[in-house]
């Protein structure tokens, strides 16, 4: 079994880490080395995580300094603080893992399992349950993108993009995956296994609209081309809230383009990004206008 390792930022997660922490040393593969990152927390998450660190040696405890802001730049801050901590550590795979998520007995072995099969395989992670969504139905990026609850990379994939790029805005762990694929790697998300997120996915010190409205934003910082977009916001006024929710992701969109705020991204990853959009949207369209019905992950990838 490929050796690997896990990193996770965590802040004021005491009421949903333990069930992270379980999952993990519950493992039929566990990990050489876990670095927990806590980033300033203010609750019991770092003696939570203590007392795991003192039964666990391979399990290790670093402590921030509270920031002021609750953003994903900070949240690869951390990540970034975990990430120095193994370079006496020899690894194939190195896996950015949530504090909020919990898996089956053999998830990740069944993830390192598909590294050994494929050594083109530069990210691989499977879809998430949460509280009323189930990512394998209702998201709308499809089977190449890695969701970043739970993201394993290759170790010479994650040199070769960088890591993660922090940006306030979020879209760390999409621009990461994206990467990975312009550069040449296959990234895919397992239909076989799923991860339960714990928390609804970006509503964390927010409400369901106000996520939506920043998901719009993102879409535009993150270049997703705008026919794209109104596709997937007319699919998202299918779900709940009814309509709202989609109002509220094109709101976002539109807002971010008016203000013409800085991208995160190059030039030669949005143009990357749009190539792939159209190539999805071209799919689509052909199959809609011939009346065949496909997979929907077979049109979106």
């Amino acid at each position: 079994m490929l050796p690997y390792v896990l990193i996770t930022p965590a802040r004021n997660e005491e009421a949903l880490i333990e069930r992270t922490l379980t999952s993990v040393v519950t493992q039929t593969a566990r990990p050489t080395r876990w670095v927990i990152v806590d980033d300033g927390s203010t609750d019991q998450t770092a003696a939570i995580v203590g007392q795991f660190e003192q039964r666990y040696p391979w399990i290790k405890l670093v402590r921030c300094p509270r920031r002021a802001d609750r953003s994903f730049a900070a949240k690869v801050l951390a990540f970034n603080a975990g990430y120095a901590c193994l370079t006496d550590i020899e690894y194939e795979i190195i896996g950015n893992l949530d504090a909020d998520v919990s898996f089956e007995a053999d998830y990740l072995e069944f993830l390192l399992g598909r590294f050994e099969r494929d050594r083109r395989l530069g990210v691989a992670g499977t879809f998430f349950i949460e509280d009323g969504y189930d990512s394998s139905r209702d998201s709308f990026e499809g089977q190449t993108h890695v969701a970043g609850g739970c993201q394993l990379f290759r170790r010479q994939c994650f040199e070769e993009i960088g890591g993660f790029i922090p940006h306030p805005a979020g879209g760390v762990d999409w621009i990461a995956v994206t990467t990975a694929r312009m550069k040449g790697w296959k990234t895919l998300a397992f239909k076989e296994k799923s991860f339960v997120h714990h928390r609804r996915l970006g509503t964390a010190g927010r409400g369901v609209l106000s996520s939506m409205f920043h998901t719009g934003e993102k879409d535009y910082f993150l270049g997703k081309d705008p026919l794209m977009q109104l596709l997937r916001v007319i699919y998202r006024m299918t779900k709940q809230p009814i309509v709202l929710g989609g109002l509220a992701l094109l709101a976002g969109y539109v807002w971010a383009c008016v203000r013409r705020r800085k991208r995160p991204i190059t030039q030669e990853l949005m143009k990357f990004r749009r190539r792939e959009d159209l190539a999805k949207l071209s799919r689509i369209v052909r199959f809609t206008l011939q009346g065949r019905k496909r997979d929907k992950f077979y049109l979106l990838d």
